[in-house]
């Protein structure tokens, strides 16, 4: 029981910053930003960079009607209140909840017990990398 526990424990704290790293290492942005290609421009054929603009705008616009394709309208404040403190809220039930079991002996289900450490964890884990 407490392999299972210490394993996601170990494996909430460390698999966020690897990840991190492995991105930054490994995964390469992209440099043909909009601002180098601008930049391009402006050295070499300053005439055309207002209809890059004008091309660039559209495209963001028409991004921004994909993206937003589904909402009919702008999301309620409480809706996205919800939506924020989700993470945190299960986060802290998880804490209490772990707490509350060490204290009073509780027994609590081993899956259940290694998600709940997995969870905290994996929070503390994405503030490492932070």
């Amino acid at each position: 029981m407490f392999g299972l526990d210490a394993l996601a424990s170990i494996a909430g704290l460390i698999v966020p910053p690897v990840f991190d790293f492995i991105k930054r290492k490994f995964i390469k942005t992209d440099t043909a930003t909009p601002q180098a290609t601008l930049s391009a421009l402006a050295e070499i054929k300053p005439e055309i960079m207002a209809q890059y603009v004008e091309a660039q705008a559209k495209l963001i616009e028409s991004e921004v009607k994909y993206y937003n394709r589904d909402a009919a309208q702008t999301m309620s404040i409480w809706v996205s209140d919800l939506r924020a403190c989700i993470r945190p809220v299960f986060t802290i039930l998880s804490v209490g909840l772990v707490i509350y079991s060490t204290i009073t002996g509780c027994v609590v289900d081993a899956s259940f017990k290694a998600l709940m450490d997995l969870t905290i964890a994996s929070w503390f884990g994405s503030r490492l990398v932070t």
